[in-house]
């Protein structure tokens, strides 16, 4: 009888410890979300857009500033080193990945070695979806991915998730 309540006070032991951890997990989830929707707009936020088509970066840049956002542009990888050396302050970076002078592949990499902004949040965009291109995205520096034609809200959210962390 001794062994039974044993084996009964190491399984409510148990018990107790995982359902602590689903507590504190589901409390962590709920902060997140809580900071996300706290986030009506993206006031005060500093993005840098980063395409040749100027039309994409009408667009975007449309978008953004419909949320408030601070908007920055680039034509290629090569323009986009350079303003985030003059603008440290800039909270994410929405990089398209097939640009001449210098593609987003090779930007991304020296905005992490060169100027060791490894913290700076990168969303990679991409019109011609293949297979493996976003493990070449993320590996190349990105921090996430969207394909085009962007689907705005899928955007904006993403950015929200990217400058609440």
């Amino acid at each position: 009888v001794r062994n039974d309540l044993s084996v009964n006070d190491n399984l409510i032991t148990e018990l107790d410890s995982f359902l602590y951890q689903i507590k504190r997990t589901d409390k962590a989830i709920t902060n997140q979300e809580n900071k996300i929707s706290e986030l009506n707009d993206l006031n005060g936020f500093k993005i840098l857009v980063v395409d040749d088509d100027m039309r994409n970066v009408y667009a975007l840049s449309t978008a953004l500033e419909s949320e408030n956002a601070d908007i920055l542009s680039a034509a290629d990888g090569k323009e986009s080193l350079e303003i985030l050396k003059l603008h440290q302050d800039t909270h994410l970076v929405l990089m398209d990945i097939m640009m001449p002078e210098m593609d987003g592949y090779e930007a991304m990499k020296r905005i992490r070695n060169e100027l060791q902004l490894k913290e700076l949040p990168i969303i990679a965009l991409t019109a011609k979806a293949m297979e493996g291109d976003r493990e070449k995205c993320i590996s190349s520096g990105a921090s996430d991915y969207i394909t085009k034609p962007v689907d705005i809200q899928k955007l904006i959210s993403m950015i929200k998730i990217w400058v609440s962390k």
